[in-house]
């Protein structure tokens, strides 16, 4: 008989970037900006509170994605909590190609596996990755969100995967977010079924540098970031991000779309070089901006 453990229990997620311009739906990575949750078994019934980011626009429900997620969670284990106690302190912007929505999705399973006695018995990480992937339909964002740092991620014969690399201690992120959001849906709407065979080659290519420049030669990350894939089919829906995208890779930055937009990222090297200050004296007026490190512990669980 499953029982559950007494008392709350805490995650920490990172927001997340994926594609990193050429890795299209197979590359992300963890970036230290983090929601942190609570949730504990009770007596009966279901309450939620959201505070910081979202908090006037999220259900309170079982429709809540971490409610959602916690549950599928508490089904593969064969666990059913008599109720539910869930507090969420959200700092990932929503809709900003940050991965708010995988952070969500990773932070309830592994809150429903810390809930349950055991649970990493009958759930081990590999399961949970792929409980959260199928939940969120795609691993790219869930893969970083769960390992942390830098991950090679997708899907073969129904079966996702996910691989670290290693990423240089120089290597940082400066994000600009944009105040409106864009939709993954409509985002990926704007794809087209079929790209030109010099666009798929020249893609695959810059993805495999851009692995190369990660791992330890950052120099190269202008041209690793390159991408003929994305990011231009989608201009129609964000194009005060891919205007400046085109505007700080002409003064030679690595900047990208991060995810599915409208976020734009640009890789620095260091938390404390003078040109990610100037960067992030730059942010254009009503963005907001972040500097931040990569983050190498994925999604952390306590008491």
């Amino acid at each position: 008989m499953v029982t559950f453990v007494s008392g709350p229990v805490r995650v920490s997620v990172p927001a997340t970037s994926a594609n990193l311009g050429p890795g299209f739906d197979s590359l992300g990575l963890a970036l230290d900006l983090r929601d942190e949750l609570e949730a504990e078994v009770t007596t009966g019934g279901l309450a939620v509170e959201v505070s910081g980011v979202g908090a006037d626009d999220v259900p309170r429900d079982e429709s809540h994605l971490v409610v959602r997620s916690m549950r599928a969670a508490f089904a593969k284990m064969g666990a059913e909590p008599a109720g539910l106690r869930l507090a969420c302190a959200n700092v990932i912007p929503h809709a900003r190609g940050l991965g708010s929505s995988s952070a969500a999705i990773v932070a309830g399973v592994c809150l429903a596996r810390a809930l349950v006695a055991g649970g990493t018995l009958l759930m081990d990480d590999d399961a949970v990755f792929r409980l959260a992937a199928r939940i969120e339909g795609h691993p790219d964002n869930v893969a970083p969100a769960f390992h942390g740092g830098f991950v090679i991620s997708g899907q073969e014969d129904g079966e996702f995967y996910a691989v670290a690399s290693s990423v240089d201690p120089r290597v940082a992120a400066v994000v600009f977010v944009p105040p409106t959001p864009v939709s993954t849906e409509v985002a990926r709407g704007l794809l087209p079924a079929e790209v030109p065979h010099a666009d798929a080659a020249a893609d695959a290519g810059r993805t495999a540098l851009l692995v190369a420049a990660l791992a330890g030669q950052p120099e190269h990350l202008h041209r690793a970031t390159r991408d003929y894939l994305h990011q231009d089919y989608r201009r129609p829906a964000m194009p005060e991000s891919l205007a400046l995208v085109d505007l700080l890779r002409g003064e030679g930055h690595a900047a990208i779309v991060s995810g599915a937009g409208p976020t734009v990222l640009v890789f620095t090297e260091g938390q404390e070089s003078g040109a990610a200050a100037d960067l992030v004296a730059r942010c254009p007026e009503g963005w907001a901006v972040h500097h931040l490190t990569v983050d190498r512990d994925g999604v952390r669980v306590g008491p």
